[in-house]
């Protein structure tokens, strides 16, 4: 039971995402004015200074214009403290080049962590897993990624279905399996008999059946 009221308090597809203030490499943070009127991918990481979690990080930096251009905000989070985080950023600045100026949460007390469920027991006591959180302006969890300490992320993915999201949302679309931007979208099945027929007579729809067809967006 103890097990299933863990579950319980986790951050689930839909839900309101929790507030939370917290300290940051760009300054204190309260994550509803930083939300508002934006997107927001809330990803966090196992530590600083390790490889994979810094090719990664490297990775979201290098979009800083996509996310830009698709009014989307990061923001990082590791249970690391402040020092640590301004002497990694500092030191893969001074490597490679690439500057991470998004801000990225200092949760050495794990209240974030814990607060969005990044805290995996069966994967380390002491570790966030690879948890990416996609947040709507309205601040509605909307996707959920989860993966494991040694794989990390894929970021054409994660700027797939950020496009996916604003996508559907904007026309009221439903998008197919291996979807890219510029493809045909699925429009919503008919809901009456008389939306039915109307469907199976439409000609400008590329449909499997009534309840399967495509068009162009544009």
């Amino acid at each position: 039971m103890e097990v299933m009221s863990e579950f319980k308090t986790m951050p689930r597809i839909g839900d309101k995402a929790p507030d939370f203030e917290a300290l940051t490499t760009t300054g204190k943070m309260k994550f509803s004015d930083y939300n508002k009127d934006s997107w927001v991918i809330l990803f966090s990481h196992p530590a600083d200074f390790t490889p994979v979690c810094t090719t990664e990080l490297s990775g979201f930096a290098g979009e800083k214009d996509f996310f830009k251009n698709y009014n989307t905000k990061l923001i990082g989070l590791s249970i690391d403290s402040i020092h640590s985080h301004l002497a990694w950023v500092n030191n893969v600045h001074e490597k490679t080049g690439v500057y991470f100026e998004f801000p990225i949460i200092a949760d050495l007390d794990m209240k974030v962590a814990q607060l969005y469920g990044m805290l995996h027991p069966g994967a380390s006591e002491t570790a966030a897993v690879r948890a990416v959180f996609f947040i709507d302006p309205k601040g509605v969890i909307r996707l959920i990624m989860y993966y494991p300490l040694n794989v990390g992320r894929n970021m054409e993915e994660i700027k797939r279905v950020l496009v996916g999201l604003q996508t559907a949302d904007k026309n009221s679309v439903a998008l197919p399996l291996n979807w890219t931007p510029g493809e045909k979208v699925i429009v919503p099945p008919p809901k009456t008999l008389q939306e039915m027929e109307a469907r199976i007579a439409d000609k400008t729809v590329e449909k499997v059946d009534f309840y399967l067809a495509k068009r162009n967006l544009n």
